[in-house]
């Protein structure tokens, strides 16, 4: 699967069945070649208009399935929030 294959995909939260938006960014090791996490923008000033201020980064670990239009996730969403750089 391709990363932009993975953009067009929801990500929703199942513990609280909210929508944290759709893949940004993947974080990759380079030197396994293997996936760490994949980036979703966080909550955004004003819905977004004005840029996102931070990001869930959400270990791979932590996603339960992938299906053809969502990725399912298993998180505490304050506990993957990071402010972007």
């Amino acid at each position: 699967m391709r990363l932009c294959d993975l953009r067009e995909k929801e990500v929703i939260n199942t513990v609280n069945c909210r929508r944290l938006g759709c893949v940004a960014d993947l974080v990759v090791d380079m030197k396994k070649g293997c996936v760490q996490a994949i980036v979703v923008p966080g909550p955004g000033r004003l819905g977004g208009l004005f840029g996102y201020d931070s990001e869930y980064v959400i270990p791979f670990e932590c996603i339960c399935k992938v299906g053809p239009d969502i990725i399912l996730v298993d998180i505490c969403e304050e506990k993957f929030l990071c402010e972007c750089r």
